[in-house]
């Protein structure tokens, strides 16, 4: 069994993907309730970059229920705009996640914000620390990327 880190560099991950007109309202700009599924596509992509994704954490009894959301609305994005999603994650040995995000139209910030996570047993619904397989597909990221 690994040990569990002491200190872990911070974890950022881009993600790009173009706004459909199923994400717009009648104004023809990005629904605001939208961006929060924006910022799940980043978090699922960074742990799928990770090493372990979603389905792995879920397949091992573990879930990542929402505790909080914030959204901070900068400038509105449009149908067909091609968004970069910037996923932040400074590792932390606690039952709770956070991540942090920055959604950009090339240089133009257009949102950002952060959600909070709980780890927690599927079965039982009850808070955990994260999972040493958490842990071990963050090490082999972190020396895969020359990053430790």
């Amino acid at each position: 069994m690994s040990s569990i880190p002491e200190t872990f560099p911070e974890i950022v991950h881009t993600t790009t993907l173009r706004v459909r007109y199923a994400d717009t309202d009648q104004m023809g700009v990005v629904y605001y309730a939208t961006y929060l599924l924006y910022f799940e596509v980043g978090r699922t992509e960074l742990l799928r970059a990770c090493g372990i994704p979603y389905s792995e954490l879920e397949a091992r009894g573990y879930i990542l229920p929402v505790l909080e959301a914030h959204v901070h609305y900068h400038i509105p994005a449009r149908y067909d705009d091609v968004l970069h999603i910037q996923t932040r994650y400074r590792p932390r040995y606690t039952a709770t996640l956070r991540l942090e995000y920055e959604i950009r139209r090339d240089a133009q910030p257009i949102a950002s914000g952060y959600t909070v996570h709980a780890f927690m047993e599927a079965r039982s619904w009850r808070p955990v620390r994260p999972p040493t397989i958490f842990w071990d597909a963050l090490r082999q990221y972190v020396l895969n990327s020359g990053n430790g």
